[in-house]
């Protein structure tokens, strides 16, 4: 800002800049958010389909999206269409009373290749056979992550102490400490560097943490509404909670950077910041952040053979584009390639276990558990945790599709007509009773399904908006009028 209260060259580019990357990043959302919804209404619809033809029913239509339609093809007995709408799609089976509810053919003689002409078992298998689908291409990818990246994960402390975040989970409402020692998360035993510690063990009623601290060991409760929590306070960390046990290692040393450039190499230990000792990754890093670019004083150890060897260098941090004030590095993390079997053990494990997360999830917050304000999330939400990941590399990409596979198979299996579950709720009935529900009874559901169904999506995209916008407010109301200090002369002022 000028004398004269006018923005400055730089101010104005920062503005422009800011406007560009917004327009930019919604962009690259529906760039990745329809491409990835795309494939999981794909796999789902194709499940049907396939099942369908094996079992000679004719299937009418293929549909990927909604109408407008930009594309459509009669191949034999199939319509394919493509819709610009990528919010779903359907296979119509001749002779099923599905979301469309036509009902044309109920006066007419039963075709053999309708589907119901077709045994219970078979029209059951269809059903399903979205939902496997679905269920199969999450291990797909869980597979395949395994195999192409292998797995990684941060280094631990050796002593199995943890850094806690201020105003987190760990530290507000269990009241953990920095520097406790975490022995057990519930049922699971905490090993430093050991298997990761599932998702599904933190979604309890009765959860609690046990640590060690000052020589006693102590058990800490947590929350009902656990997950409710971690939405409110966003601490990062282990599920969120604001547990970090990354030690002060150096996994990576950007070269020409500020860390290099005094010495530092991966795998050194630093140990101190002006005289401050330092020992968890986050210590180190809000040394660094509160710098305001002065010089740090940082000492560190290195391995070198059988010894360790101390060394002391003056730091300068620099500021990236962010404003923030960095030095080079990055944490510490250990990676371990898989073979072929070993992968396919592993996607089976990542399946069952992601599976049984997000079922628990689910039922904590349809019985009241949980909030469902803060913890469901419609389109809108996808689609930015999507971009997101995507922005990150193929990997967390490729994850969040897996996952998002995995919930759409469990909310389609939910007895909701117009659902697939809806339809093999039908299909029960009429395997205990042996015959069909009256069709008036069938329509009226799927209309009572459809309409509960839009009432949920209204919801949800409100709901999505609104955090949204409430997201901004207060991402607006903590950032000051001026970011960072830039160099008139540096940014080319006049």
């Amino acid at each position: 800002m000028r004398p004269d209260g006018t923005p400055s060259r730089c101010e104005v580019y920062r503005s422009r800049a800011i406007n560009f990357g917004a327009a930019v990043s919604i962009l690259w959302i529906l760039f990745t958010f329809i491409p990835a919804l795309m494939i999981l209404v794909f796999v789902h619809e194709l499940g049907h389909f396939w099942a369908a033809r094996a079992f000679g029913m004719r299937v009418d239509r293929f549909s990927i999206g909604f109408p407008p339609n930009i594309l459509k093809k009669r191949f034999g007995q199939t319509e394919y269409v493509l819709g610009i709408t990528p919010l779903g799609g359907y296979v119509k089976i001749a002779g099923m009373v599905d979301e469309s509810l036509d009902t044309d053919f109920k006066d007419e003689e039963p075709q053999p290749d309708e589907f119901r002409s077709k045994p219970l078992w078979q029209r059951m298998i269809v059903i399903s056979a979205g939902v496997i689908m679905n269920m199969v291409l999450a291990f797909v990818i869980f597979f395949a992550l395994t195999w192409a990246f292998g797995t990684s994960n941060y280094a631990h402390t050796e002593d199995g102490t943890i850094f806690v975040a201020d105003s987190s989970v760990a530290s507000v409402d269990v009241g953990m400490q920095t520097g406790d020692r975490l022995l057990a998360i519930g049922e699971y035993i905490y090993e430093p560097g050991g298997p990761d510690i599932p998702l599904n063990s933190i979604l309890t009623d009765e959860l609690a943490f046990e640590v060690e601290r000052d020589g006693q060991t102590l058990t800490l409760p947590a929350p009902g509404n656990l997950m409710t929590r971690v939405q409110e306070l966003e601490a990062g960390g282990l599920y969120g909670l604001g547990i970090y046990a990354w030690p002060s290692t150096l996994g990576s040393v950007a070269e020409g950077m500020p860390a290099e450039l005094a010495g530092l190499q991966v795998g050194d230990r630093i140990t101190a910041v002006n005289q401050s000792p330092v020992k968890y990754w986050l210590d180190l890093i809000d040394h660094i952040d509160t710098s305001g670019g002065d010089s740090l004083l940082v000492a560190w150890e290195r391995d070198e053979g059988q010894r360790s060897v101390a060394y002391e260098a003056v730091v300068v941090p620099v500021m990236n584009p962010r404003c923030d004030y960095v030095i080079g590095i990055g944490v510490a993390r250990t990676q371990v390639d898989h073979g072929l079997i070993e992968s396919v053990g592993i996607g089976l494990k990542d399946t069952g276990e992601n599976t049984q997360a997000i079922t628990t999830s689910l039922w904590r917050i349809v019985s009241g558990k949980e909030s469902v304000r803060d913890n469901l999330g419609g389109p809108v939400m996808v689609a930015n945790v999507i971009g997101e990941a995507a922005s990150s590399g193929a990997r967390p990409f490729w994850f969040i599709v897996a996952m998002l596979s995995i919930t759409l198979a469990i909310v389609n299996i939910l007895p909701i007509p117009v659902l697939d579950g809806g339809h093999l709720m039908f299909l029960f009935y009429e395997l205990f009773t042996r015959k069909e529900p009256p069709l008036k009874v069938r329509i009226f559901l799927q209309q009572a399904g459809m309409i509960l169904l839009l009432i949920l999506m209204a919801f949800l995209i409100t709901n999505d908006v609104i955090r949204a916008f409430s997201s901004r407010g207060n991402e607006a109301s903590e950032v000051e009028p001026v970011v960072c200090q830039v160099d008139e002369t540096e940014a080319g002022a006049e």
